[in-house]
């Protein structure tokens, strides 16, 4: 049972980013033609704005997987009882501080925005400022039911939940927007699917896991322990904030509606891009852990975080390659001509992420050696002056180069932690980059070379020249790099994944 919740839950989580990805494409374009581009920067704006407050989370539900499952493992029922009372305690006192943060919020729309929104604006932000703050004040404390599930290695269910809510809430945006549903609508929606699925996860851990939530004893040790563990997590969450979301909220006060919603399709795109490395690098912190303990020598542990970083620069390139050459006719037939900078600002965005994806390995020797201490404190210090740097940049020049700024600070942690890794995770991170390199230059040379190319002798805004360009560059690609560039093993790993497609499989 233990082994198929695993491969289940694993196959699942591909399911979801792979709804996550397709639907998300398909259905944004559909919903900023049906709200406009001021009315869906407006829905993107507000929810950033009280998606700064969801880091009050403060890391708990990470925390709670562990320790619930820590506890478990022990057999220490009373223990975990008193765990999750402890825990649901203090998800109270976050939703009342969500709730008491967002009213300050909501009386202060009308002065943060007066110069950028207009009077019916204002009140539909109110409006939604409203529903969110409930929303997250519910579904923080909501989100720990999974967070339970998951200790109890429970996968299926909560992620079955996940994906029939994910497939009916698509088809409910798109009924409610041709029925004339504006962005309040949205919001109205989105939280009643909220509030089901926590009801299915609640079902779930009570009539199912059975699970007992019981005080007995306040342990004020026990509530120092959940903050410690769960401290840097929450840092980066923060980061994570103020380096993409915050950019909405600057971007509303000194622009319009319409600039923000160009933004936010540049940062979705982004999201896109980093969600297919989270699928590969997410499935490594157990191996980590576990070389980890048996202190695995030097050379092995970097030939294992090679190897993985090598695979995801595969599909990376691959992914980022594609949207350089063909990435300003997609935005174009996507989402309309009006979002054309949205290219760039994507092009940027995963130019900053590919260096930090690719390491995700690193942070998984970080997160099991607990040393995640040192790079929480740089993310964050680089964060916020990044950000600060930001607000005055986005006022004197533009977005793009608000943009620019930020990626500079994400290379600019990289830099610095390569030599906390080569010190204190045990990577030899100059021979890392010694053997990673060859793929940067032929990466960037067959995509210069490909995009000249097209630039220089195709149409542009042509869609079937688009579909074309596409194929072409992804059988160049195909040839150069398994031909000349992968390893023996990245092609038997290529033939195992293949043999799974019916058409590839000659066992019948």
């Amino acid at each position: 049972m233990k082994i198929n919740q695993l491969k289940g839950g694993a196959a699942l989580s591909y399911v979801i980013i792979f709804l996550t990805n397709i639907v998300g494409l398909v259905l944004t374009p559909f919903i900023i033609r049906s709200l406009g581009s001021a009315e869906y920067g407006l829905y993107t704006m507000i929810g950033a704005l009280v998606g700064y407050m969801s880091v009050l989370d403060f890391g708990l539900n990470n925390t709670i997987v562990r320790f619930v499952a820590k506890y478990k493992a022990e057999g220490d029922k009373k223990g975990e009882e008193n765990f999750l009372a402890h825990s649901f305690i203090m998800y109270f006192c976050i939703s009342i501080l969500v709730t008491v943060l967002g009213l300050i919020l909501y009386y202060n729309l009308e002065n943060l925005y007066s110069e950028t929104l207009t009077p019916n604006q204002i009140e539909k932000a109110k409006v939604m400022m409203l529903l969110l703050i409930f929303n997250l004040a519910i579904s923080l404390p909501g989100g720990a039911f999974s967070g339970i599930c998951y200790g109890y290695e429970e996968f299926i269910l909560p992620k079955i939940t996940n994906i029939v809510r994910y497939i009916v809430r698509s088809i409910l945006v798109v009924v409610i927007l041709l029925y004339g549903a504006d962005a309040v609508g949205l919001v109205i929606l989105d939280t009643a699917m909220n509030l089901l699925v926590i009801g299915v996860d609640i079902y779930i851990v009570f009539k199912i896991l059975k699970v007992k939530i019981k005080i007995h004893k306040i342990d004020k040790t026990l509530f120092k322990s959940i903050m410690g563990f769960s401290l840097w997590l929450f840092v980066f969450a923060i980061v994570h904030q103020l380096r993409w979301q915050f950019g909405q909220m600057i971007i509303g006060l000194y622009y319009s509606t319409s600039i923000v919603a160009i933004y936010a399709v540049g940062i979705t795109l982004g999201n896109y891009y980093g969600a297919f490395s989270s699928a590969i690098s997410s499935v490594f912190l157990p191996r980590a852990i576990q070389m980890t303990v048996k202190n695995i020598p030097k050379e092995e542990l970097t030939n294992t975080f090679i190897k993985i970083s090598r695979i995801i620069l595969l599909v990376l390139f691959y992914i980022f390659g594609a949207f350089i050459i063909i990435g300003r006719d997609f935005v174009f037939f996507w989402v309309g001509e009006e979002y054309n900078s949205a290219y760039y600002y994507a092009m940027i965005i995963m130019f900053g992420l590919t260096p930090i994806l690719s390491q995700g390995f690193a942070n998984n020797i970080l997160e099991a050696k607990n040393l995640l201490a040192y790079r929480g404190k740089l993310l964050l210090s680089l964060t916020v002056a990044g950000t600060i740097l930001s607000f005055f940049i986005v006022q004197k020049f533009g977005v793009l180069e608000m943009i620019i700024t930020i990626v500079f600070f994400m290379f600019l942690e990289r830099i610095i932690m390569i030599f906390y890794y080569n010190k204190k995770t045990n990577l030899d991170m100059f021979r890392y980059y010694k053997e990673i390199y060859p793929l940067f230059v032929v990466f960037v040379i067959t995509t210069s070379l490909i995009f000249l190319f097209t630039r220089s002798f195709l149409p542009e805004k042509n869609l079937l020249v688009v579909c074309s360009s596409a194929m072409i560059y992804s059988l160049i690609y195909a040839f150069i790099f398994i031909r000349f560039m992968t390893t023996e093993y990245e092609k038997s790993l290529l033939k195992s994944m293949l043999r799974f497609l019916p058409f590839f499989n000659n066992n019948k």
